[in-house]
């Protein structure tokens, strides 16, 4: 879920090459995503046990020391688009394969962090992101358990996406007559009826009791709208 998780906010753009250093819970779901979005994706770990798991699931899987710039070199790093360290229970060797991999000069660098203290160390030294997965976990459930939402992904500038039953202000209305714009200040991009596909909103888009909305706008604003949703 993780992994799904950080796929979901953090899109890549299919078939990149990336490279994935710990493969760990966090790093092996997070590798999984990206193969199945249709990119290439070479994975690196200490242990050989873990490599052999992942052997014939990646594009390629290697046991390597990571935070040996000169081993990455050899092993073509330098060539891939995106570097994500997942190391996740060690943070010097995280912040050593950090220094490694920004040797390489890899544009796109993304960092698993412990702590706040972490992350702004892997910032100093290079990382272009820092995620916190288990933190962004957290809000995305405390926001699914305490309202409406079925589903829920924050950004870091402010905006949401979420996933809720449809609330009753909006039964059997066009989204032009219930008007949720105008009294949210959120948008309603795509509905989905049980035993129907997924359809994009338009104004004329007429909402049933049961029917599953995406819904988007300021973070803000959008759990007001399924906290209102929640007291109806």
């Amino acid at each position: 879920m993780l992994g799904s998780l950080f796929t979901e906010q953090y899109a890549f753009s299919q078939s990149d090459s990336i490279i994935v250093i710990g493969l760990g819970t966090f790093g092996g779901a997070v590798a999984q995503s990206l193969i199945e979005l249709g990119n290439d994706v070479m994975g690196i770990d200490s242990s050989e046990e873990t490599v052999q798991e992942w052997a014939h699931k990646l594009t390629y899987a290697v046991q390597a020391d990571a935070t040996d710039a000169q081993v990455l070199r050899q092993l073509g790093v330098a060539d891939f688009s995106h570097a994500i360290i997942s190391i996740g229970n060690d943070m010097s060797a995280n912040l050593m394969a950090l220094l490694a991999v920004s040797e390489l000069n890899i544009k796109d660098i993304w960092v698993k962090a412990m702590s706040p203290k972490h992350g702004h160390i892997a910032q100093r030294i290079g990382a272009h992101h820092v995620v916190y997965p288990e933190a962004d976990m957290g809000r995305r459930i405390a926001h699914m358990v305490t309202s409406r939402m079925m589903d829920y992904i924050e950004f870091d500038d402010g905006y949401a996406i979420a996933k809720i039953w449809a609330p009753p202000p909006t039964h059997n209305k066009s989204l032009t007559e219930s008007i949720v714009r105008g009294k949210f200040g959120v948008t309603i991009v795509g509905v989905k009826r049980s035993n129907e596909d997924f359809v994009h909103a338009t104004p004329e888009t007429r909402i049933l009791p049961g029917d599953i909305l995406i819904v988007s706008g300021p973070k803000h604003l959008v759990e007001k709208f399924s906290a209102a949703a929640k007291e109806n």
